[in-house]
Formats: C-alpha cells, sequence, structure tokens
C-alpha cells in the first residue's frame, strides 16, 4: 500500500505528486483546492473529458494550448462553434484532437447555457458534494467513482451534457477540491496525519 511520499524537498505528497515540476506545481498549487465562477468549473470539466484515456501530465502541457482554443472555456461562445470552428479544432496540434471530445466540449458549453436558467453549473456540480467523506490514507483506498460522482454524471446527463462519466466526474470532484483526496499526512491535505 503507497501512503504519501517524502520527497527532496521534506514535504509529503501523494505519491503521483513527486513526479516532474508539472506534476508537483499541479498537486501542490491547484488540485482539491476550489476553484471560482462558470468558466473555471467548465474548463476542469472540459479537461476531465479530454484526460480520459490520457495522462493528465499531457493535457497540463496543452492545457495553454486548450485556453486559447477554447476561448477561455467561455461557454457562450463555444456553445456558438459550428462545423468550421469544430474542424479548426481538429487541426490544432497544440489540443487534443479527438473529434467525440471535441464535440462533447460543444454540447457542454450548449448544456451550460441552458443550466443557466435552472441555477447553473456551478450550482448543480456543488449540490453533488458529499455530506461526509473519509480522506484516503493510502492509494489503495482511493475511489475511482462513488455514489456522489455517479449522481452527478446522471443529473449533467439529463441536462444534456456527454463525457460525464462517474469516474471523469469523481476526478472533476477531486480537482476542484469537492472532496479532499490528499493523502492523510500529505502536506496538502486537509486532514493531520
Amino acid at each position: 500500500m503507497a501512503g504519501p511520499v517524502v520527497g527532496e524537498d521534506g514535504l509529503a505528497r501523494c505519491p503521483w505528486g513527486l513526479g516532474d515540476a508539472v506534476m508537483r506545481a499541479y498537486h501542490d498549487d491547484e488540485w482539491g483546492r476550489p476553484v471560482a465562477g462558470e468558466s473555471a468549473h467548465f474548463e476542469r470539466l472540459t479537461l476531465e473529458a479530454f484526460q480520459s484515456g490520457l495522462s493528465w501530465r499531457t493535457i497540463l502541457l496543452k492545457r495553454p494550448a486548450f485556453r486559447t482554443a477554447f476561448d477561455h472555456f467561455d461557454a457562450d461562445r463555444i456553445g456558438a462553434y459550428d462545423d468550421a470552428d469544430v474542424e479548426r479544432l481538429m487541426n490544432d496540434a497544440g489540443i487534443v484532437r479527438n473529434r467525440a471530445k471535441v464535440n462533447a466540449a460543444v454540447t457542454n458549453a450548449r448544456a451550460t447555457v441552458a443550466l443557466r436558467d435552472h441555477g447553473g453549473l456551478v450550482a448543480l456540480i456543488e449540490e453533488h458534494r458529499p455530506q461526509a467523506w473519509t480522506p484516503p490514507r493510502t492509494t489503495e483506498e482511493l475511489q475511482p467513482r462513488t455514489a456522489e460522482s455517479l449522481a452527478l454524471s446522471k443529473a449533467l446527463k439529463k441536462r444534456g451534457f456527454a463525457f460525464v462519466g462517474p469516474t471523469t466526474m469523481q476526478a472533476l470532484m477531486e480537482a476542484i477540491g469537492l472532496v479532499d483526496d490528499h493523502l492523510v499526512g500529505c502536506h496538502r491535505s486537509t486532514v493531520g496525519g
């Protein structure tokens, strides 16, 4: 069983956060921290969908290009994309060029705009914050999907979202701090060792 690992800087981290500088910075400065606003939530939702089947490091390295290509995740702009915009994205080597995922981003932008009349994307995600959460002590205790991530997945699909399966939604919930999946003893965990 793998628990937190102490790095060269003397800080205990989740094992995946001990990699290169890109992963370490993401672990230390971003993962598990709340985000604010629709575009920040929509960005994380979109990037989690694009990450499916790939390494998160790949997505982090391409994130600046994603932000440019997808108009900084402005749902109104992306929701207005047409076939020419999809082709532009499919020809952009700076992002992951997967037609199903590009189309899902456009679909999800339109669904995000429509959801504003029903409380909005942020509120819908927040409604699925677990009432109780037991932070993991080891990597074996991490849950790839939970009842809450399944419920969030179903709620988003009901509203017309795509590429929002329960495992992807669990990753989203971890990334935006809806749950604290930093291992107990990690310097970023909200729970002491």
